[in-house]
This record gives structure tokens, C-alpha cells and sequence, in this order.
């Protein structure tokens, strides 16, 4: 009877100190396993949160398949997958806090907007393209066969049908000398921007976060424009003048709810003084993990 009296009450501690779980999405040519990069986050944050239940998205069967998906998957049936993924686990059924990496982040604001349960207590974003890019400077694996592929696409037309259905880096294609174009025919971004149908149910999703966190690489030499990591973008008709999240129609008219949740304190901008995703552990203890993730 001591036992089980004791058994019960450890598990009452336990379940009241229990972290709240972490869910993670890689970025381009990358997976949800690397040892050099999710794979070692997922193991820092284990032990900076003992017990924490973390799952790293892995879309396709294995590292191989989710790797090559980050490129040629389209980005719908990659977040239907997610959601598949993220209701199917009983472990994440009080809420998880969402880490999205470069396009995971975006992605993750998908899946936080279109399956709202279970719940995204805490989103965020690590060097995400919230207003897409124009421009793809370098990716992931810079010398592969792939990149250069995808950028002849881009190019030369991101926004045929086929292209956005095979080639994920079109679905964030941000064309600002042609503005009516991508707001017609982006498959991806411009509908998560409520820049095509205005969805309700997307903004409200999304003001029921607890924080939106939108990390910048100060530096970063990979996503163009930078600013697109804070909903900045290239003011419409030309492709240098910089028009901040504050002086934008998406804030202004407050289609997504930016608006409401910073009036709220629950929009929070943050930078870093380097390279694309290049930060230290320090950095991310501190301005992740105490911040958002140990709460």
C-alpha cells in the first residue's frame, strides 16, 4: 500500500512538472535526423528538458525520401502529412510548442493555421520566408545537381501549374514585379497569407497562439529578402525598396491576426548576427528553450 501510495504520488509530481512536447520541421535539403543538425537540436533540447517528448517530422519513409521531399513534394501534401502525423500521436493531445527551420517554419504556420488540434501553444520561427523569397542565392547542398535544377525552374516559370505542383521552393516563389500573378496562382504561400480567399479560420488559428516567435539572421546569405524572416518584403512593383511588416496591407487590414497578437505582446521579432540558421547553443538556450520551451 506505501508502494503504490509512493508510485502514485511520484507520477503526480512528474505529470505536473511535465514539459510541454516539442515538434520540429527541417529546412531544405535537409531531414529530420541529421547528427549535424535536427538531430543534434532534438538531443539538446532532451537534455536541457528531461523527459521532454520531441518529435522531429520526417515526411517519407525514410531520411533519404524526407530529404528529397524538402524539394520535390508539394507543400499541401507535405502539411497534410504533418497534421496526419501530429493528431495520430496521443502524446502531443494537450498542445505542443511548434520550431520550424527555415521552410519548416513556414510550414509549421501551415499546419498551426489549417489543424488546429492538436494545439501550437508556442510557433517558432528560425530564419523562416513568411513572404516567400525572390532569389535564391545559395541552398543547402550549394554544389548539387538538384539546386541548380531548381533554380533554371524558378526562373523560368515558378508559377506554371506543374512547377508549384513539383518543386516545393515555388510554392514560396514571391514574384513583387508581379504581384497579381503570384497571388493567383501560388499554390502555397499566398493562400497561408490569406492573400487569395480571406480564411477566417486561418486568422483565428493563429491568435490562439500563446507566442509568435520570428527569428532573423542578420547576415543571412541564403534567403532573399532577409526581411522576409520578419513578413517583410520588397515593396510591390520593384525588387529593392523594403516595406517592413508595420507598414503592410497583410498588417494593416490584420487579415492574419499579425496585428491583434502584437497589440497582444504575443508577436516577438529577434535577431541573430550571422549566417542562414547559424547560431550556438547558448543562444538557443537561453532565447529558445528558457523563454518558450521550459514555461
Amino acid at each position: 500500500m506505501i508502494y503504490s501510495t509512493f508510485n502514485l504520488l511520484i507520477l503526480l509530481v512528474t505529470t505536473a512538472f511535465a514539459w510541454t512536447p516539442v515538434v520540429l520541421w527541417h529546412g531544405m535539403g535537409d531531414n529530420c535526423c541529421n547528427p549535424l543538425s535536427l538531430g543534434r537540436i532534438v538531443q539538446h533540447i532532451k537534455d536541457s528538458l528531461p523527459g521532454v517528448h520531441v518529435v522531429s517530422l520526417q515526411i517519407g519513409k525514410t531520411i533519404i525520401e524526407d530529404t528529397e521531399n524538402s524539394f520535390f513534394m508539394n507543400a499541401n501534401l507535405q502539411v497534410d502529412e504533418a497534421c496526419r502525423q501530429l493528431n495520430s500521436d496521443p502524446l502531443l493531445n494537450s498542445g505542443y510548442n511548434a520550431i520550424g527551420f527555415s521552410q519548416g517554419a513556414q510550414f509549421l504556420r501551415a499546419v498551426a493555421q489549417r489543424c488546429p488540434n492538436p494545439k501550437v501553444k508556442n510557433l517558432i520561427s528560425l530564419g523562416g520566408q513568411h513572404q516567400g523569397v525572390y532569389g535564391l542565392p545559395h541552398c543547402f547542398y550549394s554544389k548539387h545537381k538538384w539546386c541548380d535544377y531548381l533554380r533554371k525552374m524558378l526562373n523560368i516559370g515558378a508559377y506554371w501549374s506543374w512547377v508549384q505542383n513539383q518543386f516545393v521552393q515555388a510554392e514560396y516563389w514571391h514574384d513583387p514585379l508581379n504581384e497579381g500573378e503570384y497571388k493567383q496562382y501560388s499554390h502555397f504561400l499566398a493562400d497561408i497569407n490569406n492573400e487569395r480567399h480571406l480564411n477566417t479560420s486561418y486568422r483565428d488559428n493563429l491568435l490562439s497562439l500563446d507566442n509568435f516567435v520570428l527569428v532573423k539572421f542578420d547576415n543571412d546569405t541564403m534567403v532573399q529578402p532577409v526581411e522576409s524572416e520578419w513578413f517583410g518584403f520588397y515593396t510591390p512593383g520593384q525588387a529593392v525598396q523594403i516595406t517592413s511588416l508595420q507598414d503592410s496591407d497583410l498588417y494593416k487590414n490584420d487579415s492574419l491576426g499579425l496585428k491583434a497578437l502584437d497589440e497582444a505582446g504575443k508577436l516577438h521579432f529577434l535577431s541573430v548576427p550571422g549566417d542562414h540558421l547559424q547560431f550556438t547553443e547558448k543562444w538557443f538556450s537561453k532565447n529558445i528553450i528558457s523563454a518558450y520551451l521550459s514555461k
